[in-house]
């Protein structure tokens, strides 16, 4: 799943084309529902959060833009956003914890090549880099709140992520 195979579907998408959307989703949704059931933990919420992501990529296809990122990129970020989301209602109605889903267990499909990759290239990462990523990016901490829980000043926070973040992308390209 490269962006020369997304790209075309995205921009038929763009112009409405139902069945390059269903492709698109074809290819993207075990990647995309596998980030989303990582954040939230729960089957349920991360099968809303997907759906209500590939509704927006749906009505904002238009809105990509290749000089900031690859198609995929795009919209992972769309689902960690309705990830977060998620997670943030969840968390002020107080509803179960996210973490008591009786089908977590379940198997999810996942390319498990760049799933290794990803955690060979996360296993690289500075201690602080890795945690201040899991947090923000697993569990949905804002910048705020890794403030807090780590204990270290913002500026620090970012750095730590925005290095490793830049060593994770450097080393997935390789």
């Amino acid at each position: 799943m490269d962006n020369d195979d997304l790209l075309p579907l995205l921009c038929a998408t763009a112009q409405g084309d139902k069945n390059a959307f269903s492709s698109l989703y074809q290819q993207t949704s075990g990647k995309l529902f596998a980030i989303s059931l990582n954040m939230l933990t729960n089957r349920a919420y991360a099968e809303e959060a997907l759906q209500d992501a590939f509704i927006k990529i749906w009505h904002n296809a238009s809105e990509y833009n290749a000089s900031e990122g690859t198609v995929i990129s795009w919209m992972i970020s769309i689902v960690r956003y309705r990830s977060l989301d998620s997670l943030r209602y969840h968390k002020v109605r107080k509803e179960q914890s996210l973490g008591d889903d009786e089908n977590e267990n379940e198997s999810v499909d996942v390319n498990y090549d760049e799933e290794t990759k990803l955690v060979n290239c996360i296993e690289q990462l500075e201690p602080q880099q890795k945690q201040a990523i899991h947090l923000a990016y697993y569990k949905g901490l804002s910048h705020s709140e890794l403030v807090d829980h780590i204990e270290t000043p913002l500026g620090t926070v970012k750095s730590w992520i925005r290095r490793g973040l830049m060593q994770l992308q450097r080393c997935l390209t390789l």
